[in-house]
């Protein structure tokens, strides 16, 4: 019970990652605050949280909007009093090649996976700095491949690298740490959101099953990162071995990427 008794907040806690991200949580003993836009599954998380014994509540936010994101943690601290743990999960992705995306698609963007995040760390810092809390920012390995028709999510994912060791520095002192954790292949519904942002259940997912994550593992996984304070976490085998490319032959790594996207 790591986390007894510990107020978190997770964005994008209605499918996927923050999903089970609450469900960790909830079983390390804490209180769980999930937000997201669909509220009704939210609802059934939180019943199903509740039934296995944990602590929950569910809090309509979009991250696309900046008074939705200030109005839902002035709700957080009125039910629960204070905060502990903020992680700044929802997110999406835009595809298509660089040269074809329009300004409003790289706009919904940017707002989901970069606006959004460092905003939802701006409204939670205040209440972190009172209990030496823990931030942390969900990016993906993206962030460090060059993927043909994944410049735009890449952008972002690398805008919330930089954003996580800025506040490493601007927090230093403060007792509040800042955790940013970049994902390879994990089991969720975000190859099944359209640039509009309209979700297909029935849409096929591309990745490679065989590198894919059980989103439960990577969860337990994320929340041993937060525990520990850590400030920069590559998770799943895929994620590292993409990683250790990126930073020890990057030309390599654009011409492989490049061959599998031709």
């Amino acid at each position: 019970m790591k986390f007894k008794n510990q107020v978190i907040w997770i964005t994008g806690a209605s499918s996927g990652i923050g999903l089970h991200l609450a469900k960790a949580f909830a079983h390390e003993g804490a209180k769980v605050a999930v937000s997201a836009r669909r509220t009704d599954l939210l609802d059934k998380l939180v019943e199903e949280i509740k039934h296995e014994g944990g602590n929950a509540q569910a809090f309509f936010c979009d991250v696309m909007e900046e008074q939705s994101i200030e109005k839902c943690m002035h709700d957080i601290v009125q039910a629960f009093g204070k905060l502990d743990v903020c992680v700044a999960n929802a997110g999406g992705g835009v595809v298509g090649k660089i040269e074809k995306l329009t300004a409003g698609e790289w706009d919904r963007q940017l707002r989901l996976n970069v606006t959004g995040l460092a905003l939802t760390a701006k409204y939670a810092l205040p209440e972190l700095r009172k209990t030496k809390g823990r931030l942390a920012l969900i990016g993906s390995i993206a962030a460090f491949v060059p993927n043909p028709k994944l410049g735009a999510y890449g952008a972002s994912k690398a805008a919330v690298q930089n954003i996580g060791e800025t506040l490493q520095s601007e927090l230093l002192g403060s007792g509040v740490s800042c955790t940013t954790i970049h994902p390879g292949f994990v089991a969720s519904n975000i190859t099944r959101v359209d640039n509009q942002g309209n979700f297909h259940p029935d849409a096929p997912d591309p990745r490679p099953i065989n590198l894919m994550w059980p989103t439960d593992k990577a969860a337990i996984a994320m929340v041993k990162a937060i525990l520990k304070r850590k400030k920069m976490v590559v998770i799943t085998g895929h994620g590292k071995v993409m990683y250790a490319i990126s930073r020890l032959i990057p030309r390599v790594l654009r011409k492989m990427m490049a061959k599998m996207n031709g």
